[in-house]
């Protein structure tokens, strides 16, 4: 499990034969999970200045490879009693955004990003989603769009200063609204009593 916080970035040493080397002040131990880019890796190999994760097949489908250049986002994975700031995220990608827009709004940047429609009944406006990594709050959502304002912090702190038009994105929808939606999407009567019994066994 993943916050969404980005710890540091790292610099990609080399992307080869599956296997991405990165270089980073932060020093992951062998078998360590890691989200790079939101992406939950395992590492599986260490120097003394690099670490190197392994992408299955699975994985290289369903992200952004094409980022895995310059620096990415790094979260070590979450350790029992720590403090949780962000929304809980898996590092499991769900599905590929394509950033559409990017805009000044006041004192933060609105950014808005495309994905496929399928994706979207789990994205709900003021909800929480994860791009690329980094937990942030949704704003609108219509038909295949979603809107996101990026404050002037979180600019500094990610690499979405260095986003442009018609990048790819790796997208992690809430865990909580997964889950919510295939508990119910066979019920065609639900009311309140019956989401209290369901939550109950669980």
């Amino acid at each position: 499990m993943f916050t969404g916080l980005i710890r540091e970035f790292a610099t990609v040493v080399s992307y080869e034969k599956n296997f991405l080397t990165l270089k980073a002040k932060y020093r992951p131990k062998m078998g360590d999970s890691i989200a790079i880019n939101g992406v939950c890796l395992t590492v599986v190999k260490l120097t003394g200045t690099t670490f190197t994760v392994e992408l299955s097949a699975e994985t290289r489908d369903i992200m952004a490879v094409e980022n895995l250049k310059g620096r990415v986002h790094v979260e070590p994975a979450m350790a029992i009693g720590d403090r949780l700031e962000g929304h809980i995220v898996q590092g499991h990608v769900d599905c590929l955004g394509t950033i559409k827009s990017i805009s000044k709004n006041q004192n933060a940047t609105d950014m808005v990003i495309s994905l496929p429609k399928e994706f979207t009944k789990f994205i709900i406006p003021k909800g929480s989603i994860a791009i690329d990594g980094v937990s942030l709050t949704i704003n609108d959502v219509k038909d295949n769009e979603l809107r996101l304002t990026i404050i002037a912090h979180t600019l500094e702190k990610t690499i979405f200063s260095e986003y442009r038009v018609g990048r790819k994105v790796n997208i992690e929808t809430d865990m909580f609204a997964r889950y919510i939606y295939h508990m119910f999407k066979d019920k065609k009567d639900t009311s309140w009593d019956s989401v209290d019994n369901i939550m109950a066994l669980y």
